[in-house]
């Protein structure tokens, strides 16, 4: 735990840094590399020159996290890459074309009311967020020009409902370009059991998201170099500082909020306005009944804090009084016999002219994300699996499989009788129905390609700008829509499986393709919302929420899944080249690992090692609230491993069949939907090692949620790998002739 001056002139340095102003010294704006010149010899001694000015800039006491027009030189060359031509994506001229396609900056006007919109109260700490207004402090306002101008604030979708997003306006009132000095809000009496919840939201780093315009509240340090989003609900310091026993910490609670709104003017002579950064301060100070505190000296006149006594900066915004000084901090404890805490809360507002284009406003949130290159970095190294495997394959059907078939087909025209061996032997079962459970096999790979469909789908929507993944809710809303919409792809394979096994349950079938796998999900999802509620999560979903979700699948997909159905079982049977035999051939000793469960594991290993990287990103996104946007990577992946399920199917089917083994139903599949299990088990790993839940009940989230990914990320790889294999066969023995 560090010392408390030190956190404090963190948080000081947080705002005083952002206030600091440019200076004389001015560098042109840096274009990117790829702008300049041709030739490589030219590119390269451009480059080197901007690597020099951009050393100069840092050298000359400028940052990346500033809002002058030099950090935002310096940003634009730090995120060169993430602007370049992608995978399925042409170049852009800014990261908010990328983010947000299609959106055009608001303009504001003089003395406009405008709002800031609560988030969620969130931890890295812990996965349980709660809503703004579930923390003790001001109720919730009503102001009446709020609806009327919600179109500007993203609205609410079903995705949004279910991550616990709820569109309010906070209780702060702002009027544009009009500064607002220090204003108490409210006062607010807390009792015994909320401060013992506040000093635990505190324990637990909760961090308080507001947005602004569409941006998220920066805390931002040019001095430390770094940008955060949201600022803590209160602080804590250690024995060291309070001269306490040793592990007896005080707590402090965060109650004047600084914002510092950046702003650019339109060059239409309108007087309108474009917002270019939201920025705040968060301080803590035991206010004065009389609301004396609220009023202080002018910065430029204030006296020296005791921070400053001792060498340490403060923060110091222009105008206002309120500041972070230990002397006053507020202390989160009830009175000496248990009486209430009372706490004043209070704001202030700075406007501020910024020479910052509205177009980059969104490059310092992407400061300090991995590069582009990373990204590529992953796809090289599942390419190479890919390749790998492709040459395999092409050994297997080039040298051994094409050999064999022309050596069968010369044996057959002989009359000396010689017998068969190898993976002809079993022509006459390899299509035999399997024993077990041919209609879960069926219900499994249908389900498996209806959300193989829907992922893909949803990436095409991304990669052509219909989804937006930055915007809340809008992907986990597109992959439920369009998982519904695909309800007749799991239909119709089910259905042709099903036939394909001689069963003739037809309306069993249907109902367990239409309520496996969403049953499963909803039970699941419905258990944990009840211990959700109960901790008073805000990812709690509502009645209404769970009966829209429900009305989607009983009255969407349900009946999609029964016309895809219907056109299955309409359909021919599955033709195959070979006439199964009434008698079933013993199938010999197998070699051990060739033999369930090590077969299964083995073939795993490369569809989840050929995702592993970009996985590591997704789940950073889930868990450790990143931004990630580049769905032209994942698409590319998603293709890979479709392409390693198929190959690595394709291969281990050939050597089963080698070894006289003609049960390749339920194998194919599990071949490759174990590579769910590794996802699992990597899912621990992260736990483990990236993730610092406190308590049971995050834990428990966690491991609900990243189940049943893993369960989704199973059927599609074992539906890939058995439809693959089933093509394979078909192919193979359609080749050879066969009495």
């Amino acid at each position: 735990m560090q010392l408390l001056v030190v956190s404090t002139t963190l948080i000081a340095m947080l705002w005083s840094d952002c206030s600091r102003t440019t200076g004389s010294q001015s560098v042109a704006s840096i274009p990117s590399v790829e702008a300049l010149g041709f030739g490589k010899k030219k590119r390269r001694e451009q480059e080197a020159e901007i690597r020099a000015k951009m050393a100069l800039l840092r050298d000359s006491g400028f940052s990346e996290f500033g809002h002058t027009q030099e950090a935002a030189d310096m940003r634009n060359y730090h995120l060169r890459k993430k602007k370049r031509k992608g995978v399925f994506r042409k170049r852009e001229a800014s990261l908010a074309e990328v983010l947000f396609p299609g959106v055009s900056p608001e303009v504001y006007m003089p003395g406009e009311d405008v709002y800031i919109i609560t988030d969620l109260v969130q931890s890295k700490k812990t996965n349980v967020p709660f809503e703004y207004y579930d923390l003790p402090g001001c109720p919730a306002p009503t102001f009446t020009n709020f609806r009327r101008s919600a179109a500007r604030h993203a609205r609410k979708n079903l995705g949004a409902r279910l991550q616990g997003l709820n569109l309010r306006p906070a209780n702060f009132e702002i009027k544009v370009l009009q500064d607002q000095e220090c204003k108490i809000m409210c006062q607010h009496d807390i009792g015994p059991r909320q401060v013992k919840w506040l000093r635990k939201l505190v324990e637990r780093q909760y961090r308080v998201h507001l947005n602004f315009d569409q941006l998220p509240v920066l805390m931002r340090s040019t001095e430390w170099h770094y940008a955060v989003r949201g600022y803590p609900v209160g602080f804590i310091a250690d024995s060291q500082y309070t001269g306490r026993s040793a592990g007896e910490n005080e707590y402090f609670l965060y109650n004047h909020l600084k914002f510092k709104i950046t702003y650019k003017e339109k060059n239409d002579g309108s007087g309108g306005v474009v917002i270019t950064g939201f920025d705040v301060l968060p301080v803590s100070i035991q206010h004065a009944a009389d609301g004396s505190t609220c009023k202080g000296p002018r910065a430029d006149s204030a006296l020296p804090s005791s921070d400053e006594e001792e060498g340490q900066p403060t923060d110091t915004l222009a105008s206002q009084g309120v500041t972070n000084n230990p002397a006053t901090y507020l202390k989160l404890s009830v009175g000496p016999i248990g009486e209430d805490m009372t706490v004043f809360y209070s704001y202030d507002v700075e406007w501020d002219p910024s020479d910052l284009d509205w177009a980059d406003r969104w490059d310092v949130y992407l400061m300090g994300s991995p590069d582009d290159d990373i990204h590529f970095f992953a796809i090289v190294n599942s390419l190479m699996i890919v390749l790998f495997l492709t040459g395999a394959i092409a050994t297997i059907m080039v040298r051994a499989l094409r050999k064999d078939i022309s050596a069968y087909n010369e044996m057959s025209m002989l009359e000396d009788g010689t017998e068969e061996t190898g993976w002809k032997l079993v022509h006459g079962d390899v299509f035999r129905p399997p024993e077990k459970s041919p209609l879960l096999l069926s219900v499994m790979v249908g389900t498996g390609a209806q959300i193989g469909m829907a992922f893909f789908l949803t990436m095409v929507a991304a990669i052509f700008k219909f989804v937006n993944p930055i915007k809340k809710g809008h992907t986990l809303t597109s992959i439920l829509v369009l998982y519904v919409l695909s309800g007749s792809v799991a239909g119709y394979i089910s259905a042709r499986i099903y036939k394909f096994c001689d069963a003739k349950a037809w309306k069993v079938n249907t109902l367990a393709t239409a309520l496996g796998l969403p049953g499963i999900l909803m039970t699941m999802f419905t258990i944990l919302n009840i211990f959700l509620s109960f901790a008073g999560a805000a990812t709690a979903v509502s009645f209404l929420t769970l009966l829209a979700v429900f009305s989607l699948w009983v009255c969407v997909s349900a009946p999609l899944v029964l016309v895809g159905s219907f056109f299955g079982f309409r359909a021919q049977k599955v033709e195959v080249p070979t006439k199964t035999n009434q008698i079933a051939r013993v199938v010999p000793d197998l070699p051990w690992y060739s033999t369930p469960p090590i077969s299964f594991l083995l073939g795993g290993i490369l569809p989840f090692g050929s995702v592993c990287i970009e996985l590591f990103f997704i789940m950073s996104a889930l868990w450790l609230h990143q931004i990630y946007y580049v769905m032209g990577f994942l698409l590319a992946v998603l293709m890979i491993l479709a392409a390693t399920c198929a190959q690595v199917s394709i291969v281990m089917d050939y050597l089963q069949l080698c070894g006289e083994d003609y049960r390749w139903w339920w194998k194919s599949f599990f071949n490759c939907a174990s590579a769910g299990l590794y996802l699992f088990l990597y899912s621990l790993w992260f736990l483990a090692s990236r993730l610092q839940l406190v308590g049971v009940l995050p834990v428990v989230v966690y491991l609900t949620y990243m189940g049943m990914i893993s369960l989704c990320f199973a059927l599609f790889c074992g539906c890939v790998g058995f439809l693959c294999a089933f093509w394979f066969n078909k192919t193979i023995y359609g080749a050879v002739k066969v009495d």
